[in-house]
Protein backbone atom coordinates (compact mmCIF):
# COMPACT_ATOMS: atom_id res chain seq x y z
CA UNK A 1 0.00 0.00 0.00
CA UNK A 2 2.96 2.31 0.87
CA UNK A 3 3.88 1.79 -3.13
CA UNK A 4 1.15 3.74 -4.54
CA UNK A 5 1.76 7.14 -3.03
CA UNK A 6 5.42 7.03 -3.42
CA UNK A 7 4.93 5.65 -7.27
CA UNK A 8 2.20 9.00 -7.44
CA UNK A 9 4.80 11.49 -6.06
CA UNK A 10 7.42 10.20 -8.14
CA UNK A 11 5.12 10.42 -11.19
CA UNK A 12 4.41 14.14 -9.88
CA UNK A 13 7.97 15.29 -10.13
CA UNK A 14 8.53 13.65 -13.41
CA UNK A 15 5.97 15.34 -14.84
CA UNK A 16 6.59 19.08 -13.04
CA UNK A 17 10.41 18.58 -14.38
CA UNK A 18 9.33 17.75 -17.82
CA UNK A 19 6.50 20.63 -17.86
CA UNK A 20 9.58 22.96 -17.72
CA UNK A 21 8.99 26.17 -15.91
CA UNK A 22 6.13 27.05 -13.82
CA UNK A 23 4.64 29.09 -11.09
CA UNK A 24 3.65 26.47 -9.27
CA UNK A 25 5.10 24.05 -6.99
CA UNK A 26 5.33 20.35 -5.77
CA UNK A 27 2.94 18.88 -3.33
CA UNK A 28 3.72 19.31 0.18
CA UNK A 29 5.08 16.30 2.34
CA UNK A 30 6.15 15.95 5.65
CA UNK A 31 4.52 19.25 6.50
CA UNK A 32 3.65 18.76 10.44
CA UNK A 33 7.24 17.57 11.69
CA UNK A 34 8.85 19.92 13.65
CA UNK A 35 12.91 20.95 12.31
CA UNK A 36 15.50 18.01 13.74
CA UNK A 37 19.13 18.78 14.96
CA UNK A 38 21.77 17.42 12.74
CA UNK A 39 24.97 16.12 14.54
CA UNK A 40 26.74 19.62 13.87
CA UNK A 41 23.89 20.72 16.38
CA UNK A 42 22.36 23.10 13.44
CA UNK A 43 18.70 22.31 12.61
CA UNK A 44 17.92 20.29 10.14
CA UNK A 45 15.43 22.34 7.14
CA UNK A 46 17.29 25.58 8.22
CA UNK A 47 18.81 26.19 4.92
CA UNK A 48 17.37 27.90 2.20
CA UNK A 49 18.21 28.72 -1.46
CA UNK A 50 17.46 30.90 -4.09
CA UNK A 51 18.80 30.30 -7.60
CA UNK A 52 16.52 30.77 -9.89
CA UNK A 53 12.75 31.28 -10.83
CA UNK A 54 13.02 27.44 -11.25
CA UNK A 55 14.68 26.64 -8.27
CA UNK A 56 13.85 28.75 -4.60
CA UNK A 57 13.11 28.04 -1.41
CA UNK A 58 10.95 30.17 1.24
CA UNK A 59 10.48 29.52 5.34
CA UNK A 60 7.10 28.88 6.67
CA UNK A 61 5.60 27.76 9.66
CA UNK A 62 6.66 24.23 10.56
CA UNK A 63 2.75 22.75 10.60
CA UNK A 64 0.17 23.37 8.40
CA UNK A 65 -1.77 26.75 9.26
CA UNK A 66 0.51 27.93 11.27
CA UNK A 67 0.83 31.77 11.92
CA UNK A 68 4.11 33.25 10.58
CA UNK A 69 4.81 35.27 13.37
CA UNK A 70 4.32 32.93 16.00
CA UNK A 71 6.88 30.54 14.50
CA UNK A 72 9.26 32.71 13.74
CA UNK A 73 11.70 30.52 15.98
CA UNK A 74 10.35 27.55 14.39
CA UNK A 75 10.05 27.91 10.43
CA UNK A 76 11.44 26.13 8.01
CA UNK A 77 12.47 26.34 4.67
CA UNK A 78 9.87 25.47 1.83
CA UNK A 79 11.42 24.49 -1.59
CA UNK A 80 9.42 23.98 -5.05
CA UNK A 81 11.77 20.96 -5.68
CA UNK A 82 14.45 19.19 -3.96
CA UNK A 83 17.57 21.46 -3.92
CA UNK A 84 20.88 20.06 -2.81
CA UNK A 85 22.19 23.23 -0.95
CA UNK A 86 18.95 23.53 1.06
CA UNK A 87 19.24 19.95 3.17
CA UNK A 88 16.28 18.67 4.26
CA UNK A 89 13.73 21.19 3.24
CA UNK A 90 10.33 20.23 2.24
CA UNK A 91 8.15 20.80 -0.80
CA UNK A 92 5.87 23.74 -0.84
CA UNK A 93 2.28 23.17 -1.24
CA UNK A 94 1.18 22.64 -4.77
CA UNK A 95 -0.38 26.02 -6.14
CA UNK A 96 0.77 28.19 -2.63
CA UNK A 97 3.27 30.31 -4.90
CA UNK A 98 1.01 32.19 -7.50
CA UNK A 99 3.79 34.15 -9.31
CA UNK A 100 7.27 34.60 -9.05
CA UNK A 101 10.02 37.49 -10.17
CA UNK A 102 13.32 36.48 -9.50
CA UNK A 103 15.53 39.28 -9.68
CA UNK A 104 19.78 38.73 -9.76
CA UNK A 105 21.39 41.77 -8.45
CA UNK A 106 25.27 41.13 -9.56
CA UNK A 107 26.46 45.48 -8.58
CA UNK A 108 25.14 44.55 -4.67
CA UNK A 109 25.25 40.55 -5.00
CA UNK A 110 22.17 40.05 -4.28
CA UNK A 111 19.11 37.96 -5.71
CA UNK A 112 15.47 37.95 -4.57
CA UNK A 113 12.08 36.97 -5.27
CA UNK A 114 8.83 38.62 -4.88
CA UNK A 115 5.27 37.40 -6.15
CA UNK A 116 1.78 36.62 -4.47
CA UNK A 117 0.55 33.56 -2.65
CA UNK A 118 -2.31 31.61 -2.25
CA UNK A 119 -2.68 31.07 1.79
CA UNK A 120 -5.34 28.59 1.24
CA UNK A 121 -3.06 25.80 0.13
CA UNK A 122 -1.10 25.75 3.43
CA UNK A 123 -4.18 27.16 5.70
CA UNK A 124 -2.62 30.38 6.56
CA UNK A 125 -5.49 32.79 8.34
CA UNK A 126 -6.61 35.91 6.07
CA UNK A 127 -6.18 37.69 9.32
CA UNK A 128 -2.50 36.96 9.64
CA UNK A 129 -0.50 40.06 9.21
CA UNK A 130 2.36 37.89 8.37
CA UNK A 131 6.20 38.29 9.87
CA UNK A 132 10.06 38.54 9.33
CA UNK A 133 12.07 35.18 8.92
CA UNK A 134 15.96 36.15 8.81
CA UNK A 135 19.44 34.82 10.34
CA UNK A 136 18.57 35.56 14.05
CA UNK A 137 14.50 34.29 13.57
CA UNK A 138 14.67 31.07 13.03
CA UNK A 139 18.18 30.61 14.68
CA UNK A 140 20.35 29.34 12.25
CA UNK A 141 18.81 29.42 9.13
CA UNK A 142 20.63 30.72 6.09
CA UNK A 143 19.98 31.17 2.68
CA UNK A 144 22.37 29.26 0.61
CA UNK A 145 25.87 30.67 -0.63
CA UNK A 146 24.98 34.46 1.18
CA UNK A 147 25.79 35.55 4.20
CA UNK A 148 22.20 37.25 5.01
CA UNK A 149 18.44 36.82 4.12
CA UNK A 150 15.61 38.56 4.93
CA UNK A 151 12.16 37.52 4.24
CA UNK A 152 8.44 38.59 5.14
CA UNK A 153 5.52 36.71 4.27
CA UNK A 154 1.79 38.41 4.25
CA UNK A 155 -1.08 36.19 4.29
CA UNK A 156 -3.25 39.08 4.79
CA UNK A 157 -2.27 40.65 1.74
CA UNK A 158 -1.01 37.25 0.11
CA UNK A 159 2.34 38.29 -0.54
CA UNK A 160 6.01 36.81 -0.09
CA UNK A 161 9.52 38.37 -0.54
CA UNK A 162 12.87 36.78 0.05
CA UNK A 163 16.10 38.14 -0.95
CA UNK A 164 19.29 37.22 -0.21
CA UNK A 165 22.70 38.97 0.28
CA UNK A 166 26.31 38.51 0.56
CA UNK A 167 26.55 42.00 2.46
CA UNK A 168 24.06 42.10 5.35
CA UNK A 169 23.51 45.89 4.80
CA UNK A 170 21.01 44.82 1.48
CA UNK A 171 19.02 42.69 3.93
CA UNK A 172 17.62 45.19 6.02
CA UNK A 173 16.30 43.35 9.07
CA UNK A 174 14.62 46.11 10.97
CA UNK A 175 11.58 46.93 9.12
CA UNK A 176 9.23 43.52 9.00
CA UNK A 177 6.65 46.19 10.64
CA UNK A 178 6.56 48.47 6.98
CA UNK A 179 5.77 44.77 4.91
CA UNK A 180 7.43 43.46 1.64
CA UNK A 181 6.22 46.33 -0.76
CA UNK A 182 8.44 48.83 1.53
CA UNK A 183 11.34 46.36 2.45
CA UNK A 184 11.97 45.01 -0.80
CA UNK A 185 11.28 46.65 -3.78
CA UNK A 186 10.14 43.96 -6.61
CA UNK A 187 6.98 42.86 -8.53
CA UNK A 188 4.23 41.84 -6.39
CA UNK A 189 1.44 41.08 -9.41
Amino acid sequence: MMIKPVLTLAAITIAALLAGPTTEALPATNTSVPPTSTSTGASSGQTGALISANEYCIFLPPKWGGDIAENEDRAVAFCNKPIPTAPDARILPQGFIKSIHFVENKENDYVQITGRIDRTKYGLSADDEGGQYDPRAPIGSRCAGYSSFVQITEPDDQIYCIRCCKDKHDCPTGKSEYGCKDVIDGDYS
